[in-house]
């Protein structure tokens, strides 16, 4: 964002420097337009044809009216020059879409590209260029010509480093894509320029219309190159982004690298992401403000809600160029500056998984481009996210219990390894509770397996609901649970064991499936041994401290009469009450 303050300066400069510049170019320098304003208007066409085909690279237009304008200062002077240049650098910026608050751009660049002149015209003269007739052998007019031509490049690409620095505050490399682009250019179309004027010296007006065709075929063909080089661009960086989603597995991950790739590749100014609930409604997983300046305050939409419900409704896409184009879809989401808008379903087979919308405060932002690789990147999005779900389910069947969908016994090991790799852990406490149904043979025998197992899943149940936050509930087998407790001490794990324990004696459970004879649904009391272990007092290892509250389990609460609560004892390998 520029400061209103150097824009001023701009404006108050070329005010003041503009008048001066042209009252130098006319009273100073070689001057012959008497006669010609025919050539003159002529020229001034070619020049604005030729500027209909500029490139846009970094925000910086680049046309190619170099050689024409060669042609125009060695026959007619520096003021022609001057004023024609004028005219196709206006043709220029209404044709790259100037915005309202980029006027500034207009004094700008008529102030650099004077200066350019200016400074072009002096340096020709200073190597002896005198406006004399080419004549074959007069190698110091060649030489001037080409210094002239040298030097408008140079100079054009040293103002334009300069003004990105000091006015933008933009720290770019000078041998960056534009420069590269405009040399490109000035190598074909300022030989080009030359031979037109020599042409011109020599036939006069139909040199013209003889080299028009070869300038205008030139700039489309550079314009043409340029965009199959930015469609490749874009396309290789597509292919590395749906690399990257590939290479993720985990869902919230995908959705990051999608988000942080797609503010990289595309220009927008706000970036939506939504995941389908049903099949009336999308819920935002992503949001970003890449100016930092605003939170989504939403977090649902419908169908027909805004631009990511009318996708989500219509499973088309939608691309609009300004703000006249959407004026029938309203929602009070819609940020209030917005102009561009660019919107696709996230597909995956025939089914719309999600929505990605984009969207810009300017206007024209979007192009059939834009819309070609958002398109590919949904495409990658929405395989990225049933690779990662599926992944995440089979992960998930693979660490859960089929019957009580607690953890099982794997992923407990597997997450007491990790918590005792980590050196945060080092001096913490960490407990571990197991426990076993009392008598659950017994259970089994009277009232049936089916029985045995609504008793397990209720127990599950429970075990989550008492354990909550505070640690780890897993199936350590057949009848028996493990929690796992980490910064928990040995007198805090004895105390919750306990509480577990007297809730699970004093709550009965209900069995529906039972092979009784009668219908209705019986009531029965459980009760649970429990075994404790806690590290550092006991153990040094994961293995240690599981096997530890095992045995604590057998020794100390089932053989002293089951329904108890019992202690490793390190020192004689026993169990304490």
């Amino acid at each position: 964002m520029i400061p209103k303050w150097k824009i001023k300066l701009v404006w108050l400069i070329t005010l003041v420097a503009w008048p001066f510049i042209l009252w130098l170019s006319l009273n100073n320098y070689y001057i012959n337009i008497e006669g010609n304003w025919i050539d003159i208007l002529l020229f001034a066409v070619f020049m604005c044809v030729v500027a209909f085909f500029p490139l846009i690279i970094q925000d910086a237009p680049i046309f190619f009216v170099n050689g024409i304008s060669i042609a125009v200062f060695l026959s007619f002077g520096l003021f022609a020059e001057i004023i024609l240049t004028l005219i196709a650098l206006i043709i220029v910026l209404f044709k790259s879409g100037l915005k309202q608050k980029e006027s500034y751009r207009v004094p700008l660049n008529v102030l650099m590209f004077a200066f350019v002149s200016i400074i072009s015209a002096g340096i020709y003269q200073f190597i002896g260029g005198n406006h004399s007739m080419i004549i074959y052998g007069n190698t110091s007019e060649i030489i001037a010509i080409f210094g002239y031509a040298i030097s408008i490049f140079v100079v054009n690409q040293v103002l334009i480093k300069i003004v990105q620095r000091v006015l933008r505050g933009q720290k770019t490399k000078f041998l960056d894509k534009g420069l590269w682009w405009e040399l490109t250019s000035s190598l074909l179309i300022i030989p080009v320029g030359f031979v037109l004027y020599l042409l011109y010296s020599e036939i006069g007006t139909a040199a013209i219309f003889y080299l028009c065709i070869p300038f205008i075929s030139i700039s489309i063909i550079l314009r043409l190159l340029y965009s199959y080089q930015e469609v490749n661009r874009y396309l290789k960086r597509t292919g590395e982004v749906g690399h990257k989603l590939a290479q993720n597995l985990e869902v919230a991950e995908v959705y990051n690298v999608f988000m942080r790739e797609l503010v990289q590749l595309l220009p927008l100014n706000y970036a939506y992401v939504y995941q389908k609930v049903d099949e009336s409604k999308l819920k935002l997983v992503r949001f970003e403000d890449v100016h930092g300046q605003s939170e989504q305050t939403f977090n649902k939409v419908g169908l027909h809600e805004g631009f990511s419900g009318k996708v989500f409704a219509t499973k088309e896409s939608l691309l609009f160029k300004s703000s006249r184009e959407w004026t029938h879809i309203q929602s009070p989401n819609i940020p209030i500056q917005t102009e561009s808008v660019l919107s696709l379903p996230i597909e995956y087979g025939d089914e719309t998984v999600g929505v990605v919308t984009i969207v810009s405060s300017e206007k024209r932002t979007y192009e059939k481009i834009h819309h070609r690789i958002l398109n590919i990147l949904t495409s990658y999005l929405g395989v990225a996210i049933k690779n990662a779900k599926h992944y995440e389910l089979t992960k998930a069947d693979s660490e859960k219990d089929g019957l009580t969908k607690l953890y099982n016994y794997r992923y407990l090991e597997n997450t007491l390894t990790n918590y005792f790799n980590d050196q945060r852990n080092i001096n913490n406490n960490c407990s571990v509770l197991i426990m076993d149904l009392d008598h659950f043979k017994d259970i089994n025998d009277r009232y049936g397996h089916e029985s045995g197992n609504e008793i397990l899943r209720d127990l599950a149940s429970r075990l989550k609901n008492y354990i909550g936050t505070k640690g780890l509930v897993a199936r350590y087998g057949g009848e028996e649970f493990t929690v796992l407790l980490p910064n928990t001490d040995l007198s805090n794990a004895v105390e919750f064991a306990e509480l577990i324990r007297a809730e699970i004696e004093e709550n009965t459970f209900t069995l529906t499936k039972h092979i009784l004879h009668t219908q209705e649904s019986v009531d029965i009391s459980v009760t649970v041994s429990i075994g404790v272990a806690n590290y550092p007092l006991h153990c040094d290892t994961p293995i240690e401290l599981i096997r530890y509250a095992d045995r604590a389990m057998y020794i100390g609460a089932k053989r002293k009469g089951r329904n108890k609560v019992a202690i490793y004892n390190s020192y004689n390998d026993k169990a304490v009450l």
